[in-house]
């Protein structure tokens, strides 16, 4: 099925919107700002994004380059420079038209064609973002031109970066994990933002966030697991996930009073809303 430029970019909104619907304790959603960045900004960031990323003439690097570049003119900061890269090869494998492929087969067709021109366009836009943490690197740094292409330098980060990661396993953690349990909350309580704070906590329980330890190391890795744990078991047993809201508005104060910010993990929530709502479409 092919899917237009207005359907991906109406997707991408919704699934941003989603996702600063959805209560995320430390990160940015309507029930709380922080990170000096509020729910207004990311609206923005999406709304400015949603064009080049899903401008069907665009390669994937370009599509990438272009939505920081809107982002960082609108709002001024990165907000979402971890959702373009995810969400890029997911928009470009969208507008396929070959039916014969899985989305996933498409996301690492998209991926593994991807030049080192694509890489540099990323590496240009990573560069302009200035995401905390990014610091230098020996090889493939992105401040320099890239000489491989973008699997390979994603290859070289994804020891350090679950981003990255994804590019090089084929998006393992969201179609092996975070859809299958976004799928199960959302058929039990038929609400997008809360199987998407329920998945959120799922993930911080199972897997470190990059953004998390590129600033702190592995300094609060095994507190933030405990404490998702905890959350993720309070949201397995409940019929009414807005009972929980004393419990995540507590976790969020305790996460932002430390300056603990999981954006790597909300990033991957927007990935697993939009992969849910484009496999809804075939």
């Amino acid at each position: 099925m092919t899917i237009s430029s207005r359907q991906l970019s109406e997707l991408y909104r919704q699934a941003c919107e989603v996702d600063v619907q959805a209560f995320k304790p430390g990160n940015v959603s309507v029930y709380a700002d922080g990170h000096d960045m509020t729910v207004a900004d990311f609206r923005i960031s999406a709304e400015v994004s949603a064009g080049p990323l899903c401008n069907l003439d665009y390669s994937l690097g370009e599509k990438i380059y272009y939505a920081v570049k809107a982002t960082r003119e609108a709002v001024g900061c990165n907000t979402n420079l971890g959702i373009i890269l995810l969400c890029a090869p997911l928009i470009q494998a969208s507008s396929y038209k070959k039916s014969d492929l899985t989305l996933r087969q498409a996301v690492a067709k998209v991926i593994s064609e991807a030049t080192i021109e694509d890489a540099d366009w990323v590496f240009r836009a990573i560069t302009l973002a200035s995401p905390g943490g990014l610091g230098r690197s020996d090889q493939q740094d992105v401040n320099e031109q890239a000489s491989v292409t973008l699997f390979d330098a994603m290859k070289l980060a994804s020891a350090k970066d679950r981003i990255a990661l994804q590019y090089i396993t084929d998006y393992n953690d969201i179609f092996n994990f975070s859809v299958l349990r976004y799928n199960i909350f959302f058929n039990q309580w038929r609400d997008r933002n809360w199987a998407a704070a329920a998945v959120y906590a799922d993930m911080l329980s199972q897997f470190p966030d990059s953004h998390i330890e590129r600033k702190y190391g592995d300094q609060y890795t095994e507190m933030v697991a405990m404490k998702m744990a905890q959350l993720s078991e309070e949201f397995s047993k409940t019929d009414n996930p807005k009972q929980i809201k004393p419990l995540l508005f507590c976790l969020d104060q305790e996460l932002k009073f430390y300056g603990i910010n999981p954006g790597t993990t909300a990033d991957m929530i927007v990935a697993t809303v939009l992969t849910a709502f484009l496999e809804d479409l075939n």
